[in-house]
């Protein structure tokens, strides 16, 4: 194989003499490191449930940050879905509510398996193939942050359900909480409204 060699003395490179241009083009093509060879890559956390702007904020994240080329983004991805609790997605203790228990646990998990499994499709559409998927129960809020603490992330991406004041005050927001309480930047991914 021939090697192109680097003369100190004269601060020139010699290429070798090859028989195609495409040969000589490819030779001098692997010489130019990446950006980040070498650097270890920061760790994006973005939080997903259900809804249709948690998968917005995933498919922006993709498009802005791992396209057109996903090896070489400068950021690790971290998936995370917040399982809450049969009791908390229930909202009430009473009568009958050990009964209900499970059946809920059964279709929360079932839930957290969808949105998992899509958010495998949307990653592997768009070729981003090293990525962490993590289902936690608890808190949306709580556990977004501690995921962030958990994976020493430089970025959470949290979609924005562009709740009113209202809503917001009573509901809490997660991306309100995050923004406030996660020890790195929080990207609130806002879903362009429809105009009519």
């Amino acid at each position: 194989m021939n090697c192109v060699s680097y003369n100190q003395s004269t601060g020139i490179l010699n290429f070798p003499q090859s028989t195609s241009r495409e040969q000589n083009q490819q030779q001098t093509t692997n010489l130019v490191p990446h950006p980040f060879a070498g650097m270890e890559k920061s760790v994006m956390v973005v939080g997903i449930d259900d809804s249709e702007q948690s998968f917005y904020a995933l498919e922006w994240t993709l498009q802005h940050f791992f396209s057109p080329s996903p090896e070489n983004s400068q950021f690790k991805l971290v998936i995370v879905h917040a399982k809450p609790s049969p009791l908390t997605a229930i909202g009430f203790a009473g009568p009958g509510t050990a009964d209900v228990v499970p059946y809920v646990d059964m279709d929360l998990k079932r839930i957290a398996a969808r949105v998992l499994e899509k958010a495998k499709e949307m990653c592997t559409a768009k070729s981003v193939n090293d990525v962490t998927y993590e289902v936690v129960s608890g808190d949306a809020r709580n556990v977004l942050c501690e995921a962030v603490e958990k994976h020493h992330a430089s970025v959470l991406v949290v979609g924005s359900h562009g709740y009113g004041a209202i809503k917001r005050a009573v509901l809490g927001s997660v991306s309100d909480y995050c923004a406030h309480h996660a020890h790195c930047s929080v990207m609130i991914v806002k879903k362009p409204k429809i105009k009519h």
